[in-house]
């Protein structure tokens, strides 16, 4: 397989990269091309040195959103009316897609969603190494994507595409995980932060003092943040990253195990590449984070739009945990709860006999009161070996003498006991 991304070192600066800052936003916030952008926009998609991912994540995007009248000059590159004959302009971005492909592409482009049997094969495409004579079939991937980000993904779309990812997983995730203990998934945003600390670590090693087995979920970054994320902390440290589920059967560290993408699925780990070179992020950024190779049954998981709680929640549910708490506006997306915005959790059990139960615990409560602030520090610059000796500090003596940073971390644990002792109530 061809290197990805060998050519783009800031995606964001490239032609095609600028176009897909306005148009790849979403269903509601995506702009029209400025008329000088338009131009080279024409350019750069007439050119053979385009990137094919940037090509595809850009018409996808395009069509999506609809193109304006003026937008429409950019069908004379494929041919007249290709915008509106989707196989005609698969046929000319993509020639040599796979004919099996050509339905679905046509399908997403036409603007409806997918069944679950067609997710799950176009998640087998996009996963695997399957390549034609050119660079089409990447222009296909990154298009498919693109259509289904901008639009939003359904359900029926994120089932299909779990289990084409769950396909890809490692024969050493693929065996029974039946240790003793409740397993605790923590899993955020793997594009980390850039103005605040993390405290994943810490909230781990919480809720192993109470009895959980706790496994964090993490990555390399595929952006649009490169500041530092729970893979970098983990690694500085020198917490051993997991390789199969039968360690599972070794003691702990302090800060729980930590499941490594790169590990656990090669296949997912390359879309990193692709991700950063699309720069909008598709379906992987929250599919990511439900994965569940080794069979916990609580996910902890953040949101930062609080519209996307409920289906975070969903999600989780359908990947097989019996259990999550959605942390609302943690910063940047984190764990780490804010203290001085509205911000709170929503927790969702699966009982037994498939019964579904919601609650929610708003951070305004009287019990949260003391620790709530005026504004939440911004942290600038953001250096990974800071975070790292916080960690260690807080870990040691639960007192830094950074008195945010100390105060976040108790409000978060607070927050994750009280959704924890509810979970633990609906399960019994």
């Amino acid at each position: 397989m061809q290197p990805l991304n060998s050519v783009l070192t800031e995606p964001t600066t490239t032609v095609l990269g600028r176009g897909i800052q306005y148009i790849g936003i979403g269903k509601h916030g995506s702009k029209p091309l400025p008329t000088e952008l338009l131009q080279e926009c024409r350019q750069a998609l007439l050119s053979p040195d385009t990137d094919p991912l940037q090509k595809g994540a850009f018409i996808g995007a395009l069509i999506t959103k609809g193109p304006t009248d003026e937008e429409r000059q950019l069908e004379t590159v494929f041919g007249r009316g290709a915008f509106s004959h989707p196989t005609f302009l698969i046929n000319r971005l993509c020639p040599e897609l796979p004919t099996r492909l050509l339905p679905i592409g046509t399908k997403l482009l036409r603007g409806h969603t997918l069944r679950t049997s067609e997710a799950h094969q176009l998640g087998t495409y996009l996963f695997s190494d399957e390549q034609g004579p050119d660079a089409s079939c990447e222009t296909f991937r990154a298009m498919a994507a693109s259509i289904m980000r901008v639009r939003h993904e359904t359900n029926d779309e994120y089932k299909g595409l779990y289990e084409a990812a769950m396909e890809t997983i490692t024969p050493g995730f693929q065996q029974p995980a039946n240790v003793k203990q409740t397993l605790i998934q923590l899993a955020e945003p793997f594009d980390g932060v850039a103005h605040s600390y993390l405290i994943t670590p810490l909230l781990a090693n919480h809720l192993q003092k109470r009895g959980y087995g706790v496994i964090s979920s993490v990555g390399r970054t595929a952006g649009p943040k490169y500041g530092v994320n729970a893979h970098d902390l983990y690694l500085y440290l020198g917490c051993p990253m997991l390789q199969s589920n039968h360690e599972l059967y070794t003691p702990e560290e302090p800060f729980g195990w930590v499941l490594d993408q790169k590990a656990l699925s090669p296949a997912l780990d390359r879309w990193v590449d692709r991700r950063r070179a699309m720069i909008k992020r598709p379906f992987l950024a929250t599919l990511e984070k439900v994965l569940n190779p080794c069979h916990a049954r609580v996910l902890v998981t953040s949101v930062f739009h609080i519209n996307y709680q409920m289906k975070m929640a969903e999600l989780a549910l359908m990947a097989g945990f019996d259990a999550v708490v959605v942390m609302k506006r943690g910063l940047e997306g984190s764990l780490a709860i804010s203290t001085a915005r509205a911000s709170g959790i929503l927790c969702a059990v699966r009982t037994e006999s498939n019964h579904l139960f919601f609650q929610h615990f708003d951070a305004s409560l009287p019990v949260f009161n003391p620790y709530r602030t005026e504004t939440d520090e911004d942290v600038a610059p953001l250096q990974v070996t800071d975070n790292v000796r916080l960690v260690r500090q807080y870990l040691k003596t639960k007192e830094t003498g950074h008195a945010d940073f100390d105060n976040r971390v108790r409000l978060t644990c607070l927050m994750l006991d009280r959704g924890m002792e509810w979970i633990a109530g609906q399960l019994k």
